[in-house]
């Protein structure tokens, strides 16, 4: 709307400024914004969206001068600092509102870095209650989509009118909208929580399948481009060290899902991560193998050797290890583990409660085998000579470890040693040196273990609901999430504190006390999202469909909103007063999901 007045802004404020005959044009009243244009697409003229490839609209003169003369306001009351990321910002004290208004051709920094406030809805009213020229009530009226609220103020005295909006929109999603997703999805948080908090403090907030809208169409696309990348970069670095040495493991993910996931155990970074679906397999027992396959299989496509790998000690696994002719050693822990629940279990019996006093020995024993040998042979006979050691007995028959390496002491209470020929010594000995175990203890590695990989399993939970049923494609780059957080923080400088430990009678140990993480990654994925994907998605939606996604034999839908679907271009008129106003929303298909609402806050009687 255009409107003709002689009346210049000074004298709305109530100056002795002398008006200036003008032709005015409809402007939009900012809340702390540099700059106001309209939006080409969506008809509530905002701040403007300032992106790379969305430059503002050049504005008329006299808007400029209401824009300058405003900030002029603000800054005898309050120092605004809008843009405190940007390095080319003045200090504090030589900042001047004339030379910071955003014109074509000058710098901005990116929409989403703008700081964001909570604001309630009885202090926006007061903004539009009041006419500023004639002082009398106006019509208000105000659309909501979730987080973004627009108010169109309309005065039937002397027609004044004037259009705000809180946030951006680029194309028919609001970019505080998207953000609010964004930062959802991007730090491993669950939507249901999010939405249960804005709902006891009555904050808006937009439905859940809007937030899923939002994943498909840029944030999923997204993460798979990062993680490509990241993954590229990595697989390069490795090329110049040759072959390569590297552990793997499975984690059950959820109740459908297994992630094995590849860890490059001289950097501690995580090379690759194949998510792997029951049914894809016929059952979970098949799941681990077919997770290594794709790990190998994408190591041998971008050729790079694999020196040797650490695994669980699983039949399956080294099996088809073996049938590919890679090198494949025994990760201690989970050998030890799988030893000590046998061990603790024996004691237990009747006959066998001498054991108890040397579970923590034989726990030791077995990480001293591991690393103080360099061969098979020499571990296994380090560890059969465990036998005679628990019989007070320190010399042994095999020549490659003929005698105990610990001084010989004399002990005067012979009834904490297990008395040869007692059922104790034989029901110890076919746990310790049975066929299965001499051959697992053979395979121990000795050079690299997969501990890091563990630590790896326990940050998922943070970004994957342990009991939550998530589609494939969420669940993979929930995953990719959290292997981007691991590889960002995984060799950060660490300090050791002392621990007592109180089952062991005062036996002290060192953990790891790590410095605060990182979430670099994070601020990538974002400036990804809003400076790439937002402007054009086709390309990363594109990249996001070459992912094979595997059918479900169950399906499951998606939770979907109560409120009713809106047609791809909704078309309303609402009368303001006397006046009609087309209000158009066009809405990109399967973007954002934005549902309008339209409401007379105020109407003069």
């Amino acid at each position: 709307m255009t409107v003709g007045t002689q009346l210049a802004w000074g004298t709305l404020k109530h100056r002795h400024v002398r008006s200036k005959g003008s032709q005015t044009a409809e402007s939009s009243l900012r809340a702390g914004s540099e700059t106001s244009s309209s939006h080409p697409d969506f008809h509530l003229p905002s701040t403007s969206i300032t992106t790379p490839g969305l430059r503002p609209r050049k504005r008329p003169r006299l808007e400029l001068e209401y824009d300058v003369e405003e900030e002029e306001e603000e800054e005898e009351e309050d120092v605004w600092d809008t843009a405190p990321e940007v390095k080319s910002e003045p200090d504090e004290a030589m900042y001047s509102p004339i030379g910071s208004v955003v014109t074509e051709g000058s710098e901005a920094p990116p929409t989403y870095r703008d700081s964001k406030y909570i604001v309630f809805e009885s202090c926006l009213k007061e903004l539009f209650d009041t006419c500023p020229v004639c002082k009398r009530s106006c019509d208000v009226l105000r659309r909501r989509m979730g987080t973004f609220v627009a108010f169109t103020q309309l005065c039937q005295n002397c027609t004044y009118s004037r259009q705000w909006q809180s946030q951006p929109v680029v194309g028919s999603t609001p970019v505080g909208n998207l953000q609010i997703s964004a930062a959802t999805y991007f730090t491993g948080a669950c939507f249901s929580q999010l939405e249960k908090i804005c709902k006891a403090m009555q904050l808006q907030i937009f439905p859940y399948d809007t937030f899923r809208k939002h994943a498909r169409s840029f944030l999923e696309p997204a993460v798979v481009y990062k993680w490509k990348v990241d993954q590229h970069n990595l697989l390069q670095q490795l090329h110049q060290g040759g072959k390569v040495a590297v552990g793997g493991d499975m984690q059950t993910t959820g109740k459908k899902y297994g992630s094995y996931t590849l860890m490059h155990l001289e950097s501690n970074r995580i090379v690759d991560l194949q998510l792997v679906q029951t049914n894809e397999v016929g059952g979970r027992n098949h799941m681990e193998k077919e997770g290594l396959k794709r790990c190998l299989d994408v190591l041998e496509s971008n050729c790079l050797p694999v020196e040797y790998i650490v695994t669980d000690r699983r039949p399956q696994i080294q099996k088809f290890l073996s049938e590919r002719n890679i090198t494949q050693f025994n990760d201690v822990w989970h050998f030890e583990k799988d030893l000590s629940a046998k061990l603790k279990k024996l004691s237990q019996n009747k006959d066998c409660g001498v054991l108890k006093n040397w579970l923590h020995s034989i726990k030791n024993h077995v990480y001293w085998t591991a690393v103080s040998s360099t061969s098979g042979p020499e571990k296994v006979a380090k560890w059969t000579s465990l036998v005679n050691h628990v019989q007070n007995v320190h010399e042994h028959n095999d020549p490659i470890f003929p005698k105990c390496e610990h001084p010989v002491k004399v002990s005067r209470d012979e009834s904490k040693y297990v008395q040869p020929g007692s059922i104790a010594l034989n029901k110890l000995e076919k746990v310790l040196v049975n066929k299965t175990i001499v051959g697992d203890v053979e395979k121990l590695s000795h050079h690299n273990q997969t501990a890091s990989l563990e630590a790896f399993h326990t940050l998922i939970q943070r970004f994957v609901p342990k009991n939550g049923v998530l589609p494939f494609m969420e669940m993979l780059c929930r995953l990719y999430l959290a292997v981007m957080h691991f590889n960002e923080n995984a060799n950060r400088e660490v300090v050791y504190k002392v621990v007592i430990l109180e089952d062991f009678k005062g036996e002290c140990i060192t953990k790891p006390v790590k410095t605060e993480p990182t979430h670099n990654y994070v601020d990538d994925l974002m400036r990804l999202v809003f400076d790439e994907v937002l402007e054009d998605p086709t390309p990363f939606v594109e990249e996001l469909k070459t992912i094979p996604i595997p059918g479900d034999g169950s399906p499951q839908p998606e939770r979907s909103s109560n409120k009713e679907e809106v047609p791809h271009n909704v078309s309303n008129q609402v009368m303001l007063g006397s006046q009609p106003t087309n209000l158009l929303v066009q809405q990109t298909p399967g973007v954002s999901g934005i549902q309008p609402w339209f409401i007379i806050l105020n109407a003069p009687s």
